[in-house]
């Protein structure tokens, strides 16, 4: 079996008692190193699946690029694991805003927002749109199913874009990061309104996701993971509502918490660190 996302594997199972030649299913590890303008620009670590979205996302996220009509072409060689980038203005990476780096899909040393191109990329969202806990939990249900590769791998993580009753589009990758900026693409690639949606996603809350959905523009993030400090910092000062811990009829709200419909009836609440 190989869907480009998953592959079947031969293992030994323990079960409990004895050791036995079985089958599993594991996901897919791919090397993925982008040219842009025929300059080396980043190697990502990912799902080999809906390339030209992570290649699109990543930019627009990095911030090279703020809409897909800015790229003249895309040009994936899946086989060796390239993808080429040509810009209509075509410019030349200055190494002060952006550094050549491996991006990986593992916890820990990954993307950083210390540079200019986050602060010159994140946006304060100012959006009114509101949600109500059953709500929460019914996305974060409906992500859950509809995620066949976590289901039998338990290695990838998931993004959606949402309306407050039904998932519009999900994208899953081996790196968090990467499913939301295959995310991401999707949104430029298709100019997708996002005055009244959220999204849902599987993975952690750190500083880089909060990032991500500012410069993407959405005012809700709803996990089923755990923020960061320094994420939930982010999210009071940008705006966003996040939502985490949406396990078993169970959540946590960590900060701008007016989007939540209920937590309108209760006093206001300084959601700060202590």
């Amino acid at each position: 079996m190989n869907n480009h996302m998953k592959s079947e594997l031969n293992v030994l199972k323990y079960n409990g008692n004895d050791l036995l030649e079985a089958s599993d299913i594991t996901a897919v590890e791919y090397p993925l190193t982008v040219y842009v303008d025929d300059e080396e620009f980043a190697t990502i670590v990912c799902s080999p699946t809906n390339i030209n979205e992570l290649v699109l996302g990543f930019l627009a996220s990095e911030g090279l690029i703020r809409n897909a009509d800015q790229i003249s072409s895309i040009e994936i060689d899946e086989h060796h694991g390239f993808a080429y980038v040509q810009l209509k203005i075509k410019q030349s990476i200055n190494k002060e805003f952006f550094s050549k780096r491996m991006i990986g899909s593992c916890c820990g040393k990954s993307r950083q927002f210390y540079f200019y191109n986050d602060a010159n990329t994140a946006k304060t969202i100012m959006s009114k749109h509101q949600i109500s806990i059953k709500e929460c939990f019914s996305l974060m249900k409906q992500l859950q199913e509809c995620s066949i590769d976590f289901q039998q791998t338990g290695g990838v993580h998931n993004a959606a874009l949402c309306t407050n009753d039904t998932i519009l589009y999900y994208f899953s990758d081996i790196g968090r990061h990467n499913a939301l900026d295959k995310l991401y693409g999707h949104i430029l690639q298709h100019n997708v309104p996002l005055k009244d949606k959220v999204i849902v996603f599987s993975g952690r809350i750190s500083s880089e996701v909060v990032l991500k959905i500012s410069k993407i523009g959405v005012g809700i993030l709803i996990s089923k993971s755990a923020p960061t400090t320094l994420g939930i910092e982010l999210a009071n000062d940008l705006g966003i509502t996040v939502v985490g811990f949406v396990r078993k009829e169970k959540l946590n709200i960590y900060s701008h918490p007016e989007r939540i419909i209920e937590a309108n009836h209760l006093p206001n609440i300084e959601l700060r660190k202590k």
